[in-house]
Order: C-alpha cells, then sequence, then structure tokens
C-alpha cells in the first residue's frame, strides 16, 4: 500500500466518511450509504464470502496490499474493512 492511500485514509476518518469494521461497513452497504469498501489483504475467506452476503453485492469490495497492522497505523484503529462514504473519496481512493 502506497503512502499516498494510507495519508487519504487518514483524512477520511478526521473527516469522518469512513465506517470502519465488518457491521458498520456491512450496515453502511445496506443502507446506501456506502460507495465503497476496502479490505485489508489478511482478511479471513469465510469474512469475506459473510461481508458479500450481507452487502448484497450494493458496493465493490477492493482487497488492499497492507494488513490489520497497515490499516491501524493509517486510521489509528485496527480493522480489516473500511467503507468510504463519500463518493469524491472513493473516486479517488480507487486510483
Amino acid at each position: 500500500m502506497n503512502n499516498k492511500l494510507l495519508s487519504l485514509l487518514g483524512l477520511m476518518r478526521r473527516a469522518g466518511k469512513l465506517s470502519l469494521g465488518f457491521d458498520a461497513a456491512a450496515d453502511s452497504a445496506a443502507s446506501g450509504e456506502s460507495c465503497l469498501i476496502l479490505t485489508t489483504a489478511d482478511i479471513s475467506p469465510k469474512t469475506l464470502k459473510e461481508l458479500n452476503y450481507k452487502i448484497n453485492n450494493k458496493t465493490d469490495v477492493i482487497a488492499l496490499n497492507c494488513n490489520q497492522d497497515d490499516m491501524q497505523h493509517a486510521i489509528g484503529k485496527a480493522v480489516k474493512i473500511i467503507s468510504i462514504n463519500d463518493k469524491g473519496f472513493a473516486q479517488k481512493a480507487r486510483l
């Protein structure tokens, strides 16, 4: 994961545009608030399957090339699933 995306994730967190963790991300996707869901590379296949089932393909899911420790360093919380709840930030994260 590059430093630009890490910095962007920190900015999104401070702006209040992230839902952190499995339940929060799934709820954001179910309510239509989520624009993009990011997962870490060390997420279990079972958790990923449950996430896809729960969000019912309402939101794109992208696996990042980082682990939970990298995510914790970027946003200040150890999570493996993040929902981006802003279209502009989601577009920037896709690049």
